[in-house]
């Protein structure tokens, strides 16, 4: 299943270089048109209805609306048009799609809605880039609103109309669609809230775009799923043993703060690390050597004794953050992980909540740390600690504002929530899809870092192990089902395993 997610630019990008091969455009715009005229007529047959109004725009998203009106009254369906524009004012392929479809066409405000059975949203498509205002937005109003009061189907046709196909935002309105029908490939905005919630199902439609446009191209933004990551999965083999797999460390916090602690070494074990280790100060050494078996407890006793601990190359994947407690003491074993490996085998590290708030008034100290560090670095902030570590990154696209804290930091970036977004420093990004609504549950982030940690020991590189592991965090959940707590998250992973391992396609994001 392709993975790669197109921006605005880079679909017009495609068009042109399909263009460019000898690809009439006009056939494109027939075969977006005819994908829709089928999901729209797949939908009234299922509702039993007879009646469509196709709303068109002023460009060539109104003409693949033109298309998909006329095939619809092919197929004998009662089909309406009303525009924003006159078809004298529409050019190149658009106008050439009004004409072919030879029928009346009303304006936006003038047609009557309450006999109707389906709407084809094709005012505004995915490159909208500023608020929509006047009759415009009115047309897409009494779109949406037509769609509340009656519960029937509206399609949208590349995206709905208002949304920002690359942002996810919304320009000023925008349509509530049951299916949205969009071409080639899927865009940022079908994935990231809040433009998720207003696609519906999203249905990806070929539409004679040639797959080798994505050479040129060479997009960077792709959807979160194995076939983006799977090969890069370090699976154990029969001649192998535990220290091949790695050794991850987690250092906990004081007492009374250690459950975080164990949640993510658990994550990290349930991972496939081969050993893990929780680094305890002494007041905390009892609660977790009561609490964890297959888990070891070793002292660490603040950064000198962290620094001893890690003195072992052996240990090369360590988290610090959950239950750490916010401070100057933290900030110092944070560094003293994140210091070069003394020519062994490069350590990674995951960096979340206390590890990141503790340097909340001088984010330049820790950037500087994750810079002289010879290992990969993840950093895993909500919107809340990423705000505290980024300020001046709190405005923009979710995706372009992990990408620019990358960049600036120099470690991988998890910004979490329902479309969590992994950014690297190369530009790679990844938009998750598969996070239930019931993954927002106390700890579920502690498990998280410790998944990504286990996936570092075990050699993965940062944009691959972060990735992986927010896939499979979305996947547990999604197999345990409503009533989940943190402490199932990690129970469920054998089963994730076993999944990706046995078929890898199986769980991909079908279209």
């Amino acid at each position: 299943m392709p993975v790669e997610l197109l921006t605005t630019t880079e679909m017009a990008d495609a068009d042109r270089l399909a263009a460019a091969s000898g690809i009439a455009s006009m056939s494109l715009m027939e075969a977006a048109g005819a994908a829709v005229a089928r999901v729209a007529a797949r939908r009234l047959h299922a509702a039993g209805g007879r009646r469509a109004a196709v709303f068109c725009g002023p460009g060539n998203n109104g003409g693949d609306g033109y298309v998909a009106a006329r095939l619809l009254r092919e197929f004998g369906f009662d089909v309406r048009v009303a525009t924003l524009v006159p078809g004298s004012r529409l050019k190149g392929d658009a106008a050439e799609a009004a004409h072919r479809w030879n029928g009346d066409v009303e304006n936006t405000h003038g047609l009557a809605l309450n006999d109707t059975d389906l709407i084809v949203d094709a005012l505004f498509g995915a490159g909208l880039r500023r608020d929509l205002e006047d009759e415009a937005k009115r047309a897409v109003e009494t779109i949406d609103e037509w769609g509340r009061a009656t519960g029937r189907p509206i399609i949208a046709v590349d995206v709905p109309s208002g949304l920002d196909g690359t942002s996810g935002q919304i320009r000023g309105a925008c349509v509530h669609a049951t299916e949205t029908v969009t071409f080639f490939r899927l865009k940022p905005g079908h994935l990231l809230l809040p433009g998720r919630t207003y696609c519906g199902h999203p249905t990806l439609a070929e539409i004679g775009i040639p797959t080798s446009v994505l050479d040129e191209i060479a997009p960077k933004t792709f959807i979160n799923e194995p076939g983006l990551w799977h090969h890069a999965l370090h699976l154990p083999q029969l001649g192998g043993h535990k220290y091949t797999r790695g050794h991850a460390v987690v250092v906990s916090g004081r007492m009374p703060e250690t459950g975080a602690a164990r949640l993510a070494a658990r994550g990290a074990l349930r991972a496939g690390a081969g050993l893990v280790t929780v680094a305890s100060p002494r007041d905390a050494l009892t609660a977790h050597a009561v609490s964890l078996t297959a888990i070891m407890v070793r002292e660490a006793n603040g950064p000198a004794a962290l620094a001893k601990l890690l003195a072992d190359p052996r240990k090369n994947g360590v988290v610090l953050g959950p239950g750490l407690g916010v401070g100057e003491e933290t900030c110092a074993l944070v560094e003293i992980a994140l210091a070069p490996s003394c020519g062994t085998k490069p350590r990674a590290h995951v960096l979340d909540a206390d590890a990141l708030t503790s340097f909340a008034g001088h984010p330049e100290r820790l950037f500087a740390a994750i810079q002289a560090s010879d290992g990969p670095v993840v950093l895993t902030p909500h919107e809340g600690e990423f705000a505290r570590l980024f300020g001046s990154l709190r405005e923009g696209a979710k995706i372009e504002r992990a990408r620019e804290a990358a960049r600036i930091s120099g470690a991988t970036i998890v910004l979490k929530g329902a479309d969590t977004v992994v950014a690297d420093p190369d530009g790679r990004a990844a938009i998750a899809r598969n996070a239930p609504a019931w993954l927002g549950t106390a700890g579920a982030g502690d498990v998280l870092a410790g998944m990504i940690g286990g996936l570092l020991a075990q050699g993965m590189l940062g944009f691959d192990a972060a990735a992986a592991a927010v896939w499979m965090h979305g996947e547990a959940a999604k197999r345990f089902g409503p009533g989940l707590i943190s402490e199932d998250l990690p129970e469920m992973l054998p089963q994730v395993w076993a999944q990706l391992i046995a078929d890898p396609n199986a769980m991909t994001f079908r279209t």
